[in-house]
């Protein structure tokens, strides 16, 4: 049968490493994703939040360079990691939740009003939770195909956008999340992932 052609819209490889009949693997979309926040501002529900978000940034990771100058050559290593920011745009809504949760988190933060900061990072430290999805809704239970837990967030920057005559969008407020640490979940599934640390062999660079 002709259809069976589309068995080969992909890169061919070896007979020993992939079915010569394999075709080309369905890919996460974009577009199917959502995301959750735990302990952000204090009013219930945080529904809101997740019916209201436009976009998602998921975590990137750097390593620092550790560079060891020998007789003839450099060996380098990597060095400690940084976690760079991630963030979220949400829109903002006529009834006021979504100002208003993002308003709470930023006072546990710092009361703007008094001046006083919180006493320490547990007092205002949320979770976010992106969970992507393969399409499913209603009858049909969406499954989680991936899912990346942000931990020790805090906002470090919240934009509230601007206003135009000119314009036809809804507004967004832009969210810059910091945190401490990220897996996929469960663990076992990738970053978090249990690999044991080699050992019994000669240390090496």
């Amino acid at each position: 049968m002709a259809v069976a052609s589309l068995t080969r819209f992909t890169v061919p490889v070896a007979s020993d490493q992939s079915a010569t009949s394999q075709g080309l693997l369905m890919p996460k979309l974009k577009y199917r994703f959502r995301v959750m926040f735990e302990n952000f501002g204090i009013s219930t529900p945080r529904t809101e939040l997740t019916k209201q978000v436009v976009d998602f940034k998921r975590p990137d990771v750097t390593f620092d360079d550790i560079t060891l100058d020998v007789y003839n050559s450099r060996v380098k290593l990597a060095g400690k990691h940084s976690w760079g920011d991630s963030t979220v745009n949400i829109r903002d809504d006529a009834s006021g939740s979504i100002s208003r949760l993002v308003g709470e988190q930023l006072q546990k933060q710092m009361d703007f009003f008094e001046q006083a900061s919180a006493a320490a990072g547990i007092d205002y430290k949320f979770t976010t939770r992106c969970e992507m999805l393969d399409g499913g809704n209603g009858a049909s239970t969406p499954v989680i195909l991936e899912t990346w837990e942000l931990y020790g967030c805090y906002l470090q920057a919240a934009d509230y956008g601007d206003l135009n005559y000119s314009a036809s969008e809804p507004i967004q407020i832009a969210l810059t999340l910091r945190f401490d640490n990220a897996l996929q979940t469960p663990q076992g599934t990738g970053v978090g992932a249990a690999i044991p640390r080699l050992g019994g062999i000669t240390a090496t660079g």
